[in-house]
């Protein structure tokens, strides 16, 4: 197992976003988490990046103890996350912004780091086409794989994506899945939050849906995409 989250309990001051969940990510897997607004998704992104302090409970990464760690060793280890809303630096280049995602490389001059950003480029060809664009002024879409690419660019074992389809239009959001599934494929473990349940189901080896900070089904993501009750609550009755 690459990541175990063993009874994880984690507060905003004194209101309690999780609630002693306990999950696992196989490597070479799509692991999702999905679930309403307000479940703790995203909490569970920032606690496993270290941004967030954990109240109780633990995680191992590739068998290790980084329940405490800062977010830089984590990095280094293997770990990379591509935030929520995108979090790109506007006033710096496509270029600059993927080299800000391997910050914690030594071999930022190196034929490895070359073929990391190839990589990139191949996966997002329009940021090749704009690798010397401001990222502030392209579209949500490209921000989003602007996003993506960079967390690449730390060379990550377990990608976190939280919520790459958020606001974008339909094409654009297949395109988006598309891409990660092509990523997992190539060899990256990826743990993804998402709001389009249905997209993140079609994808997923294993999917957990959360509930007010707990983790209230489990199963492989065709399991819970065929339950009845998964497609009342969060598929609209169809996948």
């Amino acid at each position: 197992m690459l990541l175990e989250v063993q009874g994880l309990c984690v507060n905003y001051g004194h209101i309690e976003a999780i609630r002693d969940i306990t999950f696992g990510v196989e490597e070479g897997t799509i692991t999702t988490l999905i679930g309403a607004n307000g479940a703790g998704k995203t909490t569970t992104l920032k606690t496993l990046s270290g941004l967030r302090r954990v109240r109780q409970g633990t995680v191992l990464f590739d068998g290790k103890d980084i329940t405490h760690s800062p977010p830089y060793e984590r990095v280094v280890m293997g770990l990379s996350q591509s935030p929520e809303g995108r979090g790109c630096f506007p006033g710096m280049s496509v270029l600059e912004n993927l080299d800000m995602g391997a910050y914690v490389r030594k071999d930022r001059k190196s034929a490895a780091y070359r073929a990391d950003m190839d990589r990139v480029f191949d996966l997002f060809p329009r940021l090749k086409e704009r690798q010397g664009q401001a990222a502030g002024s392209m579209s949500g879409g490209e921000q989003q794989m602007l996003a993506i690419g960079r967390a690449l660019m730390a060379k990550p074992r377990l990608l976190l994506l939280d919520e790459p389809s958020m606001g974008l239009a339909p094409k654009l959001i297949q395109q988006i899945f598309s891409i990660v599934t092509e990523i997992n494929t190539q060899g990256t473990t990826v743990l993804l939050v998402e709001q389009n349940a249905a997209q993140a189901l079609k994808r997923a080896h294993t999917a957990h849906i959360l509930e007010s900070g707990k983790i209230v089904r489990s199963g492989t993501g065709a399991e819970l995409a065929g339950d009845d009750s998964v497609r009342a609550a969060y598929l609209g009755g169809d996948v």
